[in-house]
């Protein structure tokens, strides 16, 4: 599979390195409701590639990710972090990174 037309990076700020296996959703609005359009894991860089689809429509989309199973038995506040941003431009690749900690959480706008 090509890279998808979103991407994300997770990176564990707290313990300094990439943040492995950690379970992401990606979906978009429609007039029903979010719709997923693909999921997977972080690899070992704490990337996630082949998120979804090579192409998304312009619109709102969010990223969900599984932080309570990153985490699993280690002390943390945020069970799952939701990030929803909102694609203007389809022909840009959108990535989206999260910069995680077990009591604090940041995003930016990625390229």
């Amino acid at each position: 599979m090509t890279r998808s037309a979103i991407t994300t990076h997770v990176l564990d700020t707290a313990e300094g390195r990439p943040a492995r296996d950690v379970p992401v959703r990606l979906e978009v609005r429609t007039p029903e409701g979010w719709r997923e359009l693909g999921s997977g894991r972080t690899d070992a860089d704490g990337r996630c590639t082949a998120l979804g689809p090579e192409r998304v429509a312009a619109g709102d989309h969010r990223l969900t990710f599984d932080t309570a199973a990153y985490y699993g038995d280690r002390d943390h506040f945020f069970p799952e972090v939701t990030i929803t941003f909102t694609v203007t431009d389809p022909q840009q690749h959108h990535h989206v990174p999260l910069l995680l900690s077990p009591f604090a959480i940041s995003t930016y706008r990625g390229s």
